[in-house]
């Protein structure tokens, strides 16, 4: 049985969880390589860092292309994947080197592939839903990414109230850019509503994504397929992980 490490990598606003069944693995240098490559973007492209609209550029380094297309993907700019974006490039890293099993929690959008079921914790602001939920993942169904945008918590621009919306995609980076598209539309007159027109806006995405979650105060609602929920008495946020027994 392979010997599970966790470590934390605080690179200014990357800020990353990681267990992984390899070491060493120079995982640190390589996220300090992505984020010079989109810095270096940004000084010519300036509006890859301030848009809130997608972004009509063909050129630049793999990692601000996959940007550039899930911004066009989920109507957004795309800094909006940038932290699902620099996950899901570290998980590809780590594969590559021969992990079996990795998750990279950036922030709380997580890119994952794993060789056995885990669960990922659900965090939803002050909703009586945060902290009790999990997603069972299964290994089978990864690689993986799961995001979450939030209009009460959290540093990151949206322009909705939800709680939470929770994305899972085939990529990571999608995923970080749909969730943040799904949330700015969370309004209504009341939470019921605002949940509602969530989910009636996802469904212009069903073909890029696996399902979501949406969470407003007391009420939640789902589209497409997502994994199995289960209650925990752990106190889990959105980003904290543990093997299933």
């Amino acid at each position: 049985m392979n010997i599970m490490i966790y470590r934390k990598i605080k690179i200014n606003e990357t800020n990353i969880q990681l267990k992984t069944d390899i070491e060493p693995h120079g995982l640190t240098d390589y996220i300090v390589k992505l984020r010079t490559l989109i810095k270096n973007f940004i000084i010519r492209n300036p509006d890859f860092l301030t848009s809130l609209e997608p972004l009509k550029i063909y050129e630049g380094p793999l990692i601000v292309k996959k940007m550039l297309r899930s911004g066009v993907i989920a109507n957004t700019g795309p800094m909006a994947a940038v932290a699902g974006t620099i996950a899901q490039f570290s998980m590809n890293y780590l594969l590559n080197k021969d992990s079996k099993y990795v998750i990279v929690d950036n922030g709380g959008d997580i890119s994952l592939k794993t060789d056995k079921d885990v669960v990922i914790g659900l965090f939803a602001g002050l909703s009586s839903l945060s902290g009790k939920i999990g997603f069972k993942i299964k290994s089978k169904k990864t690689p993986m990414g799961i995001c979450t945008s939030s209009g009460t918590i959290g540093h990151s621009i949206s322009f909705g109230r939800a709680d939470s919306v929770t994305v899972f995609a085939d990529e990571a980076s999608i995923a970080d850019a749909l969730a943040t598209s799904i949330a700015n539309e969370a309004n209504g007159e009341s939470d019921q509503d605002t949940v509602e027109n969530c989910i009636y806006y996802a469904e212009n995405f069903r073909e890029y994504m696996n399902g979501a979650v949406v969470i407003v105060g007391e009420y939640a609602g789902t589209i497409g397929k997502i994994p199995k929920m289960i209650q925990t008495d752990k106190k889990v946020v959105l980003g904290d992980f543990f093997d299933l027994i």
